[in-house]
C-alpha cells in the first residue's frame, strides 16, 4: 500500500505545485492593463485580415498518417535490435516474427484502408480549382 501511497503524493505534487505557482504569479505580478498587450503580434509587422483562415483538411489527414507510420518506425527498431539475439538464445521463428508480422498487417490493412478512402489522394479546394479555370479561359 505505501507503492501506492507514493504515487499519489507524487500526482498531488504534479498537479498542485504548477496550480500554486500560477495563483502566486496571478497575485504578485503587475496589472497594468494596455492597448498593445492586446494586440497580435507579427514580427513587428502591423497585422493585415483576420486570424481566420481556413485551411485544407487534407493537411491534417497527411500529419495524421505520418505520425501513424513514424510510430510504426519506432516500433519496429528496438524489435530489429533483439531479433538475432533472440534466435540465437533458441527462440522460434514463429514467436519472434508472429508479433511484427500482425502488427505491420495491421499498419498494412490501415494504410490500404486510408489509401481507399482517398486520404493519401491530394485535393485541391474549389477556389484553386476555379482560379486554375479562369487562367485556362483568358
Amino acid at each position: 500500500m505505501s507503492d501506492w501511497i507514493a504515487i499519489g503524493a507524487m500526482g498531488v505534487v504534479a498537479v498542485g505545485l504548477p496550480l500554486v505557482m500560477m495563483a502566486m504569479s496571478a497575485m504578485l505580478r503587475p496589472s497594468v492593463p494596455e492597448q498593445g498587450k492586446s494586440a497580435t503580434y507579427e514580427s513587428g509587422e502591423v497585422p493585415t485580415g483576420t486570424a481566420r483562415v481556413q485551411f485544407n483538411i487534407q493537411y491534417y489527414m497527411v500529419a495524421l498518417l505520418f505520425v501513424v507510420f513514424d510510430i510504426e518506425t519506432v516500433l519496429i527498431f528496438p524489435w530489429t535490435v533483439i531479433y538475432r539475439s533472440a534466435l540465437e538464445q533458441g527462440a522460434s521463428l514463429g514467436t519472434i516474427l508472429a508479433p511484427m508480422l500482425l502488427f505491420i498487417g495491421v499498419l498494412v490493412v490501415g494504410l490500404v484502408w486510408a489509401w481507399r478512402n482517398g486520404a493519401v489522394k491530394w485535393v485541391k479546394s474549389p477556389q484553386a480549382n476555379r482560379r486554375k479555370t479562369e487562367r485556362q479561359d483568358a
